[in-house]
């Protein structure tokens, strides 16, 4: 009999399934501190909580038979994942069962910015009857663009079509062919800020999401348009919707996340008749309650009866003997994930993986799943090499895995090659004796770069005086260069540089650089 202990209020029905298990026992006790949940949790096989109990490396450490922890949840803040892992401690959560609930609260919002609710609803319940303030529009024929299409964008796009609404989608993995069976516009963010009546925000918080509707997103705007947040605080930059909304571009907003959680009570949005708020309501709904309880409950059986399993934010374990070969190799497969992950902004159709050398006689999963995990980390939230390789069959990327026992230059070398419509990227890395990992090759150029810290990967034709140009112009906007690859194939053609800087280079400085004469593209690249 396996016996799981169920903490913090989780809905009765969504352990129904483990209650009705012949194999478990469930015992439920809410509020324990964490020297009581010490003395009792060396009886049980799996924990279950929500956010109020933490998760400490105390505790585990007082549970040898612990074999999984369920979070009835998406976030995983409140447990020790670093520990989890090292003891062996599988770590679950419950990535898709607030999915209808934001999907809902984010039309309740859209629908309640289109007709001023909230406003009217206080006027009139204050003694005013006041009709001709509240003058709205209707969502009929309008345009509603949604960034990020995963599985509450792709949600919200089909109750928008039955809406008679028009759609734009913008996501890094969304395919054209996609894009047109769910009956969406393919667009990038600044067509959707040009075009859209509603824009609503769907993405995870990342580098590369953080404010990704900033000012000379609203410069580009209609006049009119209304803006939703139900995602994460931070995606759309507060101070510029502000600004915006006084300048009379956007009409109103509706927020239910903030970049600070609960928000200052002079924060700006609090006091502003036109922006709709809600304190972080996304998943709070009775049925999100038991959804996220019973997928939690369902993947706890699996592990516990060693059956497959898919919502692990951990590290499933790795063989010792294949682990030793391997582990080397993680952070560098990292690092590649990431480098070409930042190379493009095409949605990616297939991920080829090339192990040649010693690597190519071991298991390498362990490894792709690194690689996978660098490149899906750049868009989306909550990656790890669990769950990579499933994310990346939800969004319809082809992982190809190729192996060669030999290698013409080095003892091992791992070769990642993104392809996507009419793209095609590579960048191949290698542990050298005495100088670790290192990137030898991008694209069809050799080179030797040290994979960390800010990068520049300007593309550009071989001319005289490129390089002087583009040191002199970071050097005038205080961006000092560290290091500096340059790789060509003939005199006079196309070629590369490959720059690392002390801090980040600013936007506005990476748009003076794309200015220059000869060069044709230029990346950013973060591998920190």
């Amino acid at each position: 009999m396996y016996k799981v202990l169920v903490m913090d209020g989780i809905s009765d029905l969504g352990i129904q399934l483990l209650n009705d298990a012949a194999d478990v026992t469930v015992d439920k006790k809410i509020g324990l501190s964490e020297s009581e949940l010490i003395e009792i949790i060396a009886d049980y096989d799996a924990l279950m909580v929500r956010s109020q109990t933490k998760v400490t490396d105390n505790i585990m450490a007082a549970a040898p038979k612990l074999k999984v922890v369920g979070r009835a949840g998406v976030g995983v803040d409140n447990i020790d994942l670093q520990a989890a892992t090292s003891r062996g401690i599988v770590v679950i959560n419950a990535p898709d069962g607030n999915t209808i609930a934001t999907c809902e609260l984010t039309f309740a919002m859209m629908m309640s910015v289109a007709r001023s609710i909230p406003q009217a609803y206080r006027k009139t319940v204050s003694g005013e009857w006041d009709r001709k303030t509240f003058v709205g529009v209707e969502l009929r024929n309008k345009t509603l663009g949604i960034l990020g299409m995963g599985r509450i964008g792709s949600e919200v796009a089909k109750r928008a079509k039955v809406f008679g609404m028009n759609v734009i989608g913008y996501d890094p993995f969304l395919t054209e062919e996609r894009a047109e069976q769910m009956g969406v516009k393919l667009g990038s963010v600044n067509e959707i800020a040009a075009q859209a009546d509603f824009i609503t925000v769907h993405t995870p918080l990342t580098p590369e999401t953080r404010h990704i509707i900033a000012r000379p997103q609203f410069e580009l705007m209609r006049k009119g348009v209304r803006i939703i947040n139900c995602a994460r605080g931070g995606i759309i930059d507060e101070a510029a919707l502000v600004e915006a909304i006084d300048a009379g571009i956007v009409a109103g907003a509706a927020f239910d996340v903030y970049e600070q959680e609960p928000p200052q009570a002079d924060h700006p949005f609090l006091n502003n008749p036109k922006i709709i708020v809600t304190p972080h309501l996304g998943a709070s709904t009775v049925e999100a309650q038991e959804n996220v309880a019973i997928d939690v409950s369902e993947e706890v059986l699996h592990i516990l009866r060693d059956e497959p399993f898919k919502n692990a934010v951990n590290m499933s374990p790795v063989p010792p003997a294949v682990l030793s070969k391997l582990q080397p190799y993680f952070n560098l497969g990292d690092k590649l994930g990431k480098f070409i992950g930042q190379t493009t902004e095409v949605a990616i159709r297939e991920i080829v993986v090339n192990y040649s050398g010693d690597l190519a006689d071991v298991d390498t999963a362990p490894l792709t799943r690194y690689i996978v995990r660098g490149i899906l980390a750049n868009q989306l939230e909550g990656v790890n090499i669990v769950n990579a390789m499933h994310l990346a069959k939800t969004r319809d990327v082809n992982i190809v895995i190729q192996k060669s026992a030999a290698t013409q230059t080095f003892t091992n070398l791992v070769s990642v090659t993104l392809k996507a419509k009419n793209e095609v990227r590579v960048v191949a890395g290698t542990l050298l004796a005495g100088y670790g990992e290192r990137i030898v090759q991008i694209d069809q150029y050799p080179v030797d770069i040290a994979p960390s810290g800010n990068l520049l990967l300007i593309s550009h034709n071989d001319k005289p005086g490129i390089i002087g140009k583009v040191g002199t112009l970071l050097g005038n906007n205080d961006v000092n260069i560290a290091t500096m690859q340059v790789g060509r194939k003939v005199v006079g053609g196309s070629a590369i540089m490959v720059l690392s800087t002390d801090k980040k280079t600013p936007k506005e400085v990476l748009q003076q650089l794309i200015q220059l004469p000869e060069l044709t593209h230029v990346n950013e690249l973060t591998l920190d």
